[in-house]
């Protein structure tokens, strides 16, 4: 066990150290090489850690706030990583940062911008960066909140880099980059979390390792000069100039400096929501030899982290956003349902944690339909467009159904919801016209996942027609003759035939539809109508509950069946 002559031995060398590695010029540009100065600045925070000495903390503070300065100072001509001995530093910011009166945020946002931007690729570093984040979590929430918001996407290329590795660490910081100005930018980012990965290989394989060569500062001898264009536009807001036309290079490698998706992708801060148009040719080339070239290691890591990061959002914003927010992610999020990296069993995983999050969000607050009902109609009418756009309709669908286009309330909106489910239905009675279904030669198993996709939509359709008629009477007039146009057609999928008939019986019967087809959300209570939430507390017999008028407790009878049916 040390002695406090032993402590203040080593307290006296360390400094000493500390103020000889900050006078000396040689060292300077390179800071890191000193294979002792680490240790030094360690060994110092822990002597004055372990004796609380505000005495000690004022002593050191100059020469560790110089070397900080230095060190950053120096990051561009270094040829070693500073990232351990940063962070270092940072945590006395932080711990000490009251006793000299040091405010730690510039320091902070100094260490993302100028050393983390270079080091992400480093693993040593990555990881001490996610342990340095999550043991100051709590710290960094309440004095510097926009702090993780800002730097966000500087995060997700460290995450994309490094893989599921480092996956634990970063879902524990993820929700602290879910801010009033980062919530919306968020998602997108995430979504495209393997596009980043094949954004920052083809940097990889233009200009060599990334580590300690940031993107946004690559030196011009070490970089192509289309990045060093790159890093203009990002990061100085000057011009690019398009030197496409005169290359004469057939690189796939070779970046478009002047298309928005790349300066959006590999950016380290946070600048608000931008349109990603995967239209553009750098994303459709990229897209195109994503999906013909065998997937990397990274890229298959990124593929199975980006579902849990998605799930993790989604509950973090249920639980913790409000509802303006919320409303505002539903339109993105269904501009998106078709939009993402081309990987079946990606694009499976990620459209069901989308499609639980839509049903969950408008379950939370039923107004949504109404406030949304422009691009749920636009929706509704691309659902021929693709199999991912029908899954989206077919869900809206069950949505507006369900929660009766937002309640009693919202009339006007019914209607014209109503109105867009008929016209949808009234498509599909002459013809089937789910995806390309009017191509000539179509595989036999290509057109019968066609047709059960459509009788599968037509379903949720004839449905959603019913319990929105249930919902607001004034419709049920139209809503009978459109069940009948689709009993009586003789197009029409047995599936969905039948659904559309037992829905005719049933509106035949007030009570019995307003139990069954009556909206979650809450209607009038009445003889013969379940509230389905108190199933709990209700005894049903074997006769239907309507016989029983929601008796609390055991039935006045113990109905049975052969009280109705005879004998044999």
């Amino acid at each position: 066990m040390a002695t406090t002559g032993d402590k203040e031995g080593d307290w006296d060398f360390h400094l000493r150290s500390l103020s000889a590695d900050a006078r000396d010029s040689s060292a300077a540009s390179d800071f890191a090489s000193d294979p002792y100065l680490l240790q030094s600045v360690r060994k110092i925070y822990e002597i004055c850690k372990e004796g609380g000495s505000e005495e000690l903390v004022a002593r050191v503070y100059p020469q560790i706030n110089k070397l900080f300065h230095r060190c950053i100072t120096a990051l561009p001509q270094s040829q070693t990583s500073n990232g351990l001995l940063l962070l270092t530093i940072l945590q006395f910011f932080l711990d000490f940062g009251e006793v000299v009166l040091h405010d730690a945020d510039p320091s902070l946002r100094t260490f993302f911008r100028s050393c983390l931007s270079r080091e992400f690729s480093d693993p040593v570093v990555a990881e001490a960066a996610l342990d340095f984040l999550n043991l100051n979590m709590k710290k960094l929430l309440i004095s510097f909140p926009t702090l993780l918001p800002q730097f966000f996407p500087l995060l997700l290329k460290l995450i994309a880099w490094n893989g599921e590795r480092l996956e634990k660490s970063f879902l524990l910081i993820l929700p602290a980059m879910m801010s009033a100005g980062s919530f919306l930018p968020l998602f997108p980012s995430l979504l495209d979390l393997p596009i980043l990965v094949v954004a920052l290989e083809k940097v990889e394989r233009s200009s060599g390792t990334l580590v300690g060569s940031s993107i946004a500062s690559i030196q011009k001898s070490t970089a192509p000069e289309m990045l060093l264009a790159l890093m203009d536009e990002a990061y100085t807001g000057s011009a690019i100039e398009d030197r496409g036309a005169d290359s004469g290079s057939d690189d796939n490698d070779t970046i478009d400096v002047a298309d928005p998706v790349f300066l959006d992708l590999l950016k380290d801060e946070n600048d608000g929501l931008a349109l990603r148009h995967w239209t553009s040719p750098s994303m459709v080339s990229l897209l195109q030899a994503a999906t013909n070239a065998s997937q990397s290691y990274r890229l298959r890591q990124a593929l199975h982290m980006t579902p849990r990061f998605l799930a993790l959002y989604f509950t973090t914003a249920l639980r913790d956003v409000n509802d303006s927010m919320l409303c505002a992610l539903l339109p993105l999020l269904m501009s998106r349902y078709d939009t993402m990296f081309p990987d079946k069993v990606f694009s499976f995983e990620v459209r069901k944690r989308l499609s639980d999050f839509v049903l969950a969000a408008f379950q939370r607050s039923p107004d949504f339909i109404a406030l949304l009902k422009k691009p749920i109609t636009d929706r509704l009418g691309e659902a021929y467009d693709s199999p991912a756009k029908t899954e989206l309709a077919l869900h809206l669908c069950w949505a507006i159904g369900e929660h009766g286009a937002g309640g009693i309330t919202h009339k006007d909106v019914a209607r014209e919801l109503f109105e867009s489910l008929e016209l949808l239905l009234y498509e599909n009675l002459s013809s089937s016209r789910l995806g390309l279904s009017q191509e000539s030669a179509v595989d036999s198993n290509i057109a019968a996942f066609r047709k059960s996709s459509q009788a599968r939509l037509l379903c949720f359709v004839v449905t959603a027609i019913a319990k929105l008629a249930t919902c607001h009477n004034e419709l049920l007039p139209r809503a009978r003759v459109s069940l009948a146009k689709v009993a009586r057609s003789q197009n029409s999928d047995r599936r969905v035939w039948r659904r559309a008939s037992d829905y005719l019986g049933l509106m035949s019967e007030p009570a019995i539809c307003l139990s069954v087809l009556g909206s979650s959300t809450g209607h009038a209570n009445g003889p013969g109508i379940v509230n389905w939430s108190e199933g709990g507390s209700k005894m049903i017999a074997h006769i239907p509950f309507y016989v029983l008028n929601e008796q609390e407790g055991p039935p006045f009878h113990d109905f049975s069946f052969f009280d109705v049916f005879p004998r044999v």
